[in-house]
């Protein structure tokens, strides 16, 4: 199934917009992926065991430059010893949050791990998990590196698409995602009435009575509107693609005036 961009989240018909609007761009399945990935250090792993039986478990990890995660791992531990008999093994990356958790997105990257050739992989681990500085000097720990060649990515109901791994490896992270809880809740909570701007006068939704922020990336931003005619899901973008964090305030700002001017 390959859907991506589809559907409202929770199954409810959703009014459409009133007249025609502006193709907005969201991020790919691809940039969706490698942003949650790039988004935490836990995941869960699963391996095979030596009577072929499938093994979780659940570990830190880091990821390289073209998004190959990176896990030091013990032997002591049936996960250690099933990767060095056995290289095939997936990952499993959740997005954190409030909720249904299966209504959030998650990510499964699956290939064959390696031991790295150079000393990269195991500086990338440490920085993303200080407390492991020093691990990778027992005997019993390894330094794997998986090489993905399968990905599956979930945005939530109806949302999800098959990634091959070369667009996985030829994606970025969104280099909004790490402000992007605090300006969703601060939008929420201080700005409702520019939200609502920006829904009539953008999104084809100029009968709107509320609006809320969902998302927030580097291509725009995702609304959840109340109509007369019922919820809408819709989105409105920036001026520019953004490149940094710091971006946001200014293109939210000049989003709203945006919004006014049209209105």
């Amino acid at each position: 199934m390959s859907d991506h961009g589809s559907g409202s989240g929770d199954g409810a018909a959703y009014a459409a917009p009133l007249g025609d609007v502006p193709d907005v761009p969201r991020p790919s399945a691809a940039e969706e992926a490698r942003t949650l990935v790039a988004s935490t250090t836990v995941a869960a792993l699963a391996t095979l065991s030596d009577d072929g039986t499938p093994w979780s478990s659940l570990v830190r990890f880091a990821t390289l430059p073209e998004g190959a995660p990176v896990l030091v791992v013990s032997t002591m531990a049936e996960h250690g010893r099933n990767l060095v008999r056995e290289p095939r093994a997936s990952l499993c990356v959740a997005a954190g949050g409030d909720g249904d958790p299966l209504d959030r997105g998650r990510v499964t990257v699956a290939g064959a791990v390696r031991r790295p050739a150079d000393d990269a992989a195991l500086a990338a681990y440490e920085a993303a998990v200080p407390s492991a500085r020093g691990m990778a000097a027992y005997t019993d720990f390894s330094v794997w590196v998986l090489d993905v060649d399968r990905v599956r990515w979930v945005g939530g109901f109806a949302r999800m698409d098959t990634v091959s791994a070369a667009d996985y490896a030829a994606a970025r992270p969104d280099p909004v995602a790490p402000a992007a809880a605090a300006a969703l809740s601060h939008l929420n909570a201080d700005h409702a009435d520019a939200l609502l701007d920006i829904a009539r006068a953008l999104t084809g939704h100029p009968d709107a009575t509320h609006a809320s922020a969902t998302a927030l990336d580097r291509y725009g931003i995702g609304l959840r509107v109340t109509t007369p005619r019922g919820p809408a899901s819709a989105r409105a973008a920036w001026d520019a693609p953004l490149t940094s964090p710091d971006e946001l305030r200014a293109a939210s700002v000049e989003l709203v005036d945006r919004a006014r001017a049209a209105a």
